[in-house]
C-alpha cells in the first residue's frame, strides 16, 4: 500500500470537550510525499504474535522514533480489523517511511489507514469501504482521511469528512524539523493559551481559493490554529516560517500540531518555470538557514490509501 501525508491548509479548533478531544474544522489537503506499507502472511513462524514490524526509510532521526510494537497505530488497526472481523493470521507489517515522525503530517495515521486496506486484502475480510472508514475513526482523528486523500474538510474530531472541490495542482515545500513534538502536549499548550477558544467554523475564503485554484488567496486563507501552541513549545519555528516567506513562499504555516512548516510555492495557473524557480529559492533558503533536518518537494492533491 501507498499512502500520503497530509498538510492542514486550515485547522480551527473549538475548546476542550468533556471527552478529552476538541471540535475541530480541519481541512485536508493530501500530498505526494509517501509511506509505503507492505502486509506480508507470517502464519508459518514460531511465535504468534499477532503484528511484527519493521521500518525503514529516509526520515534521518525520525526513524528512530517508530515504535515497532502493539503501540504503533499501524499494529493496533491490524489489531482492530482482527478483533472485528474474526479472521486473521499472524501478519508481517513492514514500513517504508517518507513521512516525518511526529511532524504533524499524519504519518503514523497513514500507515494505520494503509495497514488496514492491506490486512483486509491480506485475510480476505472484504469489508466495504464505509466500515472501513468506521474503523479509522475508531483509531484516530487523521486516520479515516488517510483512506480518502484529495482534499476533504473534517468535522467532529476531524473523522467525519467531506470532500472539497479543488481542481488546482499547488506545489510545497517542506521543512521537516529535527524535533518532534507530541500532539497531545501541543492541543495541552492551546487550552493553556486559548482557555475560551471560540467554536470552529470554515473558512469560506479557504474554499473559495480552493475552488477557483488560486494559489494567491490559498496563501492568504492558510490557516492553523495550533501554530501559537506549536511555536510556544518549539520557538525556533518561527524562524523557519520567516526564511520561507523571505525566500518568496506565497503563504507558510505549520502543518498540523508541527513541527513540519509547510510553504505553499505556486500551483492554479502559474507558469511552470516561475513555480520550479520560487520552490528552488525557498529550498535553498530553508537549507542554508540549518535550521531543520531535510527540505522536501510535494504536490497535492494525490489519492488517498492505493494498491501499488
Amino acid at each position: 500500500m501507498r499512502v500520503p501525508a497530509k498538510v492542514n491548509l486550515q485547522l480551527a479548533v473549538g475548546p476542550g470537550r468533556e471527552d478529552g478531544f476538541h471540535d475541530l474544522v480541519n481541512v485536508f489537503h493530501a500530498v505526494s510525499l509517501f509511506d509505503e506499507v507492505t502486509a506480508k502472511d507470517a502464519s508459518a513462524r514460531r511465535s504468534r504474535p499477532l503484528t511484527e514490524l519493521t521500518a525503514d526509510g529516509d526520515v534521518g532521526s525520525h526513524l528512530a522514533r517508530v515504535p515497532l510494537d502493539s503501540s504503533n497505530l499501524a499494529a493496533r488497526a491490524a489489531g482492530l480489523l482482527a478483533e472485528t472481523t474474526g479472521k486473521a493470521t499472524p501478519v508481517d507489517l513492514s514500513l517504508l517511511k517518507q513521512i516525518p515522525v511526529a511532524g504533524g503530517m499524519a504519518g503514523g495515521s497513514a500507515d494505520a489507514a494503509a495497514a488496514l486496506v492491506a490486512c483486509d486484502r491480506l485475510w480476505g475480510s472484504g469489508l466495504a469501504r464505509e466500515e472501513l472508514l468506521g474503523l479509522a475513526a475508531r483509531l484516530g482523528s487523521d486516520v479515516a482521511f488517510g483512506l480518502v486523500g484529495g482534499t476533504a474538510v473534517g468535522t467532529g474530531r476531524g473523522e467525519i469528512l467531506t470532500p472539497m472541490h479543488s481542481p488546482g495542482r499547488f506545489h510545497w515545500v517542506f521543512a521537516l524539523s529535527p524535533h518532534g513534538l507530541s500532539t497531545p502536549a501541543v492541543f495541552g499548550e492551546y487550552d493553556r493559551l486559548f482557555p475560551r477558544a471560540p467554536e470552529p467554523r470554515e473558512s469560506p475564503a479557504l474554499r473559495e481559493a480552493l475552488a477557483a485554484a488560486d494559489t494567491a488567496a490559498l496563501g492568504r486563507a492558510l490557516d492553523n490554529d495550533l501554530q501559537p501552541a506549536a511555536l510556544s513549545l518549539l520557538p525556533e519555528l518561527e524562524r523557519t516560517l520567516e526564511t520561507g516567506r523571505a525566500a518568496g513562499a506565497v503563504g507558510a504555516l505549520v502543518s498540523g500540531s508541527g513541527p513540519t512548516c509547510a510553504f505553499l510555492v505556486g500551483g492554479g495557473d502559474e507558469p511552470a518555470r516561475t513555480v520550479a524557480d520560487r520552490s528552488a529559492a525557498v529550498v535553498a533558503a530553508l537549507e542554508a538557514g540549518g535550521l531543520c533536518e531535510r527540505v522536501v518537494t510535494a504536490e497535492g492533491d494525490v489519492p488517498g490509501a492505493t494498491v501499488l
